[in-house]
């Protein structure tokens, strides 16, 4: 499995066409025009392609400054993303997700760099504490106040009162939770504290409600799982990437 990081504008029409049904096929509510709004809203798109070129899994990603974050500061922003069950054995998206943000930060000159997820599933969840050692929220300490402030400036400013700053929860206003099959919690999972936490955090995510996620990306910040990833990553471009990213020349 081989991904790439593509500007929004450049994706073809086939891809459009393969990422909405990778979408359909795990949200039961999937619907054309939010998806296509989604997109719109997003500038980045890292597409995963098996050996014969299929699309197997994409992710869009919002990427640039925040006045809330700071002038030095990058935020990305993950909205959609789905992966063909064929995929979730492979690395290659956490390998290009990596290579994009290496990239991204760059272009823009970033001195820090902040991921911020939403996901009303319980395994994109689990991606904080496998590739982070400070992430937000975290079953075993509270969110210091600073961060929190932080939090709540850059999600208003990117979600507006979608997001509610009390329960950290997001409710867009077209929901698509995830079908049962893939977002249901197995009761043995929640032997998991991560996955435990994520449930009491988030107890309408079965109706598509979405916990905002949080975490600085920087080496220091690298459980030995994200240095594994951190060290696989193209640090040049991503792996047979059809888009590069000129220095100084961020996207708009």
């Amino acid at each position: 499995m081989k991904g790439e990081l593509i500007r929004r504008e450049d994706l073809t029409a086939t891809e459009r066409e393969a990422m909405f049904e990778l979408r359909r096929a795990c949200c039961r509510d999937a619907c054309r025009a939010t998806f296509d709004a989604d997109l719109a809203a997003k500038n980045w798109v890292i597409l995963l392609r098996d050996g014969s070129g299929a699309v197997k899994g994409f992710s869009t990603l919002r990427a640039g400054p925040s006045a809330a974050a700071g002038a030095d500061a990058l935020v990305i922003y993950s909205g959609d993303t789905a992966v063909e069950r064929s995929a979730w054995g492979s690395t290659a998206l956490p390998r290009t997700w990596i290579s994009a943000v290496r990239q991204l930060a760059t272009a823009y000159g970033a001195a820090r760099t902040y991921w911020l997820m939403v996901t009303c599933g319980f395994r994109t969840y689990r991606f904080m504490p496998v590739f982070c050692r400070q992430f937000h929220p975290a079953y075993d300490r509270p969110t210091p106040a600073p961060i929190k402030r932080l939090i709540d400036a850059v999600a208003s400013e990117l979600l507006g009162d979608q997001y509610d700053p009390l329960t950290g929860i997001v409710r867009f206003r077209r929901p698509q939770p995830l079908r049962p099959e893939l977002g249901a919690i197995p009761p043995g999972r929640l032997a998991d504290p991560h996955i435990a936490h994520f449930a009491r955090r988030n107890p309408g995510h079965a109706d598509g409600d979405e916990l905002l996620c949080f975490a600085e990306v920087a080496e220091q910040n690298c459980t030995q799982a994200g240095w594994r990833i951190l060290n696989a990553a193209p640090r040049n471009g991503c792996a047979a990437a059809r888009t590069q990213v000129a220095e100084g020349s961020p996207p708009p």
